[in-house]
């Protein structure tokens, strides 16, 4: 009996133990309903899961389908990353209990019950507990912003600090946390509000349909606002846990945090001033986007570096180490080396191609035909998405303290998978670019096997890993008792001004 609630603890209460169910949950959500469209459809798996599951699936009701299954899981990446907030930024221990217990009731209730609802029949009651779950998340974003209130004094920083602050001490790195947690309550009242008009005034839609749809309503313009705007704040958050996670600071840090606090605020008033001025939100979005971008420019440019120093420091070697020694010290550890790769990587995958199709709009994709223009945005913020969970899955690796040939295998699977999948998937988008509709049919071969073979790699990686962590649980002395017995490795890196050390969140 101890045993199992010294299990149940560790999954619920500790940093590690949370994020490893969160993961499981979005790995096994996405391994059933992954069965239902693609090449499983072709193969006869979709029936298969259907039957055996009892799915209803009438095709009036898709769109509705889907909304709710990406909901359930932006839900639990969310979570991920408040759990890695909550363990890394200075607060007490009780607030980081309250905000862990809180969302972990609201995104598990809502996955339940919104999955229950959208593919298992329509009660209502379930969609009602999905609607609960949902403001549990709410109310522990809250809490947070709370916690992380960057005007008490406790957390001011000393003036001789490294870190970016004002001549009194405000932490701007607790500011931009702050800020970004605030601009996302205030983007999810703004689909929230929308979602309330369902039924009356508002219908289901998918923003990829509306593209070309010249007359939107307010409604469809706050949807479309919402669905940008959450997905960049997620972007924001993690990169923002990175730059925590390599102990971002100096100079870089100095100039980087007022860029990403302009950037924050400036991005989520663009996007919000989409409903009631369309012509120019875009211009906003796009000066907001330029402060962010430099802001991780500046993280890159510091923990590629540090990187390269510490690994030099570590072999012994002083002085100038050469191009080839620096680049096999930036290579060294795939896990610290993958999140800000990826952070580039993104600009020619997701950035530099948003960038690209906003100027020449007009000029080439609304003369190509409307699929091949909806197949680009759809894997415009798919590949944004799954960057961040390659990034999510990093951390994760690193705070369970993978090692050794391990830690090289896994980084690198993730890293080479991701950007060979995502890479192929941006080629195939734009396609149109190098090939005419008649002679597609290689290029479009060549990208989808190697798009699939790239996930592929990937998630039986992830299912290794986790069948492992699995096993894991079952055995007696495994590594989740020494997790459990000491629940983080990675704590906040400042004693806050006034606080104990037994004050900080752990």
């Amino acid at each position: 009996m101890a045993s199992s609630e010294n299990r149940f603890s560790y999954l619920f209460r500790s940093t590690k133990g949370l994020v490893l169910v969160a993961i499981s949950l979005i790995a096994l959500v996405t391994a059933i309903w992954g069965t239902l469209s693609g090449p499983m459809v072709e193969w006869g798996v979709k029936d298969i899961t259907v039957r055996l599951l009892g799915m209803e699936l009438h095709p009036w009701q898709r769109e509705g389908r889907i909304i709710m299954l990406y909901h359930t899981i932006a839900l639990a990446v969310v979570a991920i990353e408040v759990y890695f907030i909550t363990s890394i930024v200075p607060m007490k221990k009780h607030q980081q209990a309250t905000i862990n217990a809180t969302i972990t009731a609201g995104y598990i209730t809502a996955m339940i019950f919104g999955l229950w609802f959208a593919y298992f029949g329509h009660n209502f009651v379930f969609h009602g507990l999905f609607l609960v779950g949902q403001s549990l998340v709410f109310f522990a974003g809250i809490l947070l912003a709370a916690a992380l209130w960057p005007w008490n004094k406790e957390y001011y920083l000393p003036k001789d600090s490294e870190y970016a602050h004002t001549k009194k001490g405000l932490d701007l790195e607790r500011v931009a946390f702050f800020a970004m947690v605030v601009a996302t309550l205030g983007s999810a009242i703004f689909g929230a509000v929308t979602g309330s008009y369902w039924g009356n005034g508002h219908e289901t839609f998918l923003g990829e349909d509306l593209i070309r749809n010249p007359h939107k309503t307010a409604l469809q313009l706050a949807i479309i606002g919402h669905l940008h705007i959450m997905l960049t704040l997620v972007a924001v958050a993690i990169t923002l846990v990175v730059g925590r996670w390599l102990d971002f600071k100096g100079i870089f840090h100095k100039i980087a945090m007022p860029l990403m606090i302009i950037g924050i605020i400036v991005i989520t008033l663009g996007v919000w001033s989409v409903v009631p001025y369309e012509p120019t939100a875009h211009t906003f979005i796009y000066v907001g986007s330029v402060f962010v971008m430099s802001a991780a420019l500046m993280l890159v440019i510091y923990g590629w570096r540090k990187l390269i120093h510490d690994r030099l420091a570590e072999l012994g070697i002083e002085g100038k180490a050469g191009f080839f020694r620096s680049l096999k010290a930036l290579l060294h550890d795939p896990l610290k080396f993958g999140p800000l790769w990826q952070m580039v990587f993104m600009n020619f995958t997701v950035s530099g191609v948003g960038i690209f199709l906003a100027i020449k709009l007009d000029k080439i994709f609304r003369v190509w035909p409307f699929r091949e223009e909806r197949i680009t945005l759809t894997g415009h913020w798919h590949i944004l998405a799954a960057l961040i969970a390659t990034i999510i899955l990093m951390y994760y690796g690193d705070i369970i303290g993978l090692k050794g040939k391990v830690r090289k295998w896994f980084g690198w699977i993730l890293i080479i998978g991701s950007d060979v999948a995502f890479g192929s998937m941006t080629i195939f988008s734009m396609k149109r670019l190098f090939v005419d509709q008649y002679h597609q049919q290689p290029l479009v071969d060549t990208t989808m096997l190697l798009t699939d073979l790239g996930l592929g790699i990937i998630l039986v990686t992830l299912g290794l890993l986790l069948g492992w962590r699995l096993f894991d649980l079952f055995k007696q002395d495994g590594l989740w008792k020494k997790e459990a017995q000491n629940p983080e490795l990675d704590v906040p890196r400042i004693t806050p001004v006034g606080a104990t050390s037994s004050e900080q969140g752990v």
